[in-house]
């Protein structure tokens, strides 16, 4: 799958372990949804411009870099927002902009309720946040709303992704890059990830 981004990194392999046990009560899921969002931004953003700069120290100029580019986060309600905290402890002058979709549990397509975008992008590179890359229909549809808006880079950032969803977001936009931190077996009749977590915003929001 090119453009897809697994990572391989066994601090996230761990908590996202604890991620999907039943177990785990919601202010846990809360934190682990933020420790992983953060880890998988710093592999995501690997990419990132920088300049350089002399920066002075107390023995005296040191050749250092800063961060040419700037970054948007675009946490796709609700079950994005849990992701936001995680990347902003890495990326503290991220701009967050929310739009918000819901997935239709008849139709299982993507329905739009809010967008808070200003009127022209200001960032250099857009992230889009969602937990799950299930059927693919919210990211599609963000991602659709982003490109309309004049937004030039773009990538998705999610904790688990379905090959279903996988496919539908790469045929529908080949040039995002997907960043997971795993791809699961498949979607059940409901149009939920399996083995995956359950539902992500009900999880982090005691609301399941």
């Amino acid at each position: 799958m090119t453009q897809v981004y697994v990572s391989q990194h066994p601090l996230i392999a761990h908590k996202l372990g604890k991620l999907r046990s039943v177990h785990t009560d919601s202010r846990k899921f809360r934190e682990l949804v933020k420790e992983i969002a953060g880890l998988l931004a710093y592999e995501a953003t690997a990419d990132l411009a920088v300049c350089p700069v002399d920066v002075e120290t107390p023995m005296g100029i040191a050749r250092g870099q800063e961060l040419e580019e700037t970054v948007g986060l675009i946490p796709i309600l609700r079950a994005g927002l849990g992701m936001v905290e995680g990347i902003w402890e890495f990326l503290p002058s991220a701009e967050v902009w929310h739009i918000g979709i819901y997935r239709d549990e008849k139709t299982l397509k993507p329905v739009q309720y809010y967008n808070k975008l200003p009127t022209m992008p200001r960032v250099s590179v857009c992230l889009v946040l969602d937990p799950m890359l299930a059927t693919g229909g919210s990211a599609i549809a963000t991602i659709d709303i982003l490109k309309k808006w004049g937004a030039k880079r773009i990538k998705f950032v999610g904790l688990i992704g379905a090959p279903e969803g996988i496919a539908a977001l790469q045929a529908a936009h080949p040039d995002i890059p997907i960043h997971l931190a795993a791809v699961d077996d498949h979607l059940n009749e409901i149009g939920y990830i399996v083995p995956g977590l359950g539902d992500a915003g009900d999880r982090q929001f005691g609301t399941g």
